[in-house]
C-alpha cells in the first residue's frame, strides 16, 4: 500500500524532494514537447502516458512502490521489451516488458536519446492498436 493519495499533478509536484521535482518536470516537458497527442494521467500516484495502450511513467523515489522509497526518478516505458536499445541504455532489472533509467539530476537527462525512445514507443503504440484492430 501506498501511504499518499495525491488526487491532481500539483498535488504530487508539491510533495516532491527539490531535486525529484527538477526531473520529474523535465522529463515531463519532454514527453509532452515530444508526444503532444499523449494522455498524461496519475496511476499507482504517478504519472502515467498513454495514448492507445501504456507508453511510458515517471516515478520519482519519494513516492514509494509499497514501502519502498529511494533516491531518484525512474523513467519507465511500459512496452519496454520492443524498443530498440542498441546502447543499452535502458535498465531492464529481472522485468521482462517494463525497461527504465534512473535519473539522479536533470543534467543526466540525455533528452535528443530519450526522445528517440519516446518517439519509437508512440510508434510501437499505434501499430499495437492496429493490430488489435486487424484481430476483430
Amino acid at each position: 500500500m501506498q501511504c499518499v493519495d495525491f488526487r491532481s499533478m500539483g498535488e504530487l509536484l508539491a510533495y516532491l524532494p527539490e531535486v525529484q521535482l527538477e526531473i520529474v518536470e523535465k522529463l515531463r516537458e519532454l514527453v509532452l514537447g515530444t508526444l503532444p497527442e499523449v494522455k498524461e494521467y496519475l496511476s499507482f500516484n504517478v504519472p502515467f502516458y498513454k495514448r492507445h495502450k501504456g507508453i511510458c511513467f515517471i516515478w520519482p523515489g519519494a513516492v514509494a512502490w509499497g514501502s519502498k522509497t529511494w533516491e531518484g526518478v525512474e523513467f519507465g516505458f511500459s512496452y519496454g521489451n520492443l524498443l530498440t536499445d542498441e546502447a543499452a541504455y535502458l535498465d531492464r532489472g529481472k522485468r521482462k516488458q517494463v525497461f527504465s533509467k534512473r535519473f539522479f539530476s536533470p543534467e543526466e537527462i540525455d533528452e535528443d536519446l530519450l526522445c528517440a525512445y519516446l518517439l519509437e514507443a508512440a510508434e510501437l503504440d499505434e501499430l499495437m492498436r492496429m493490430e488489435k484492430g486487424r484481430r476483430k
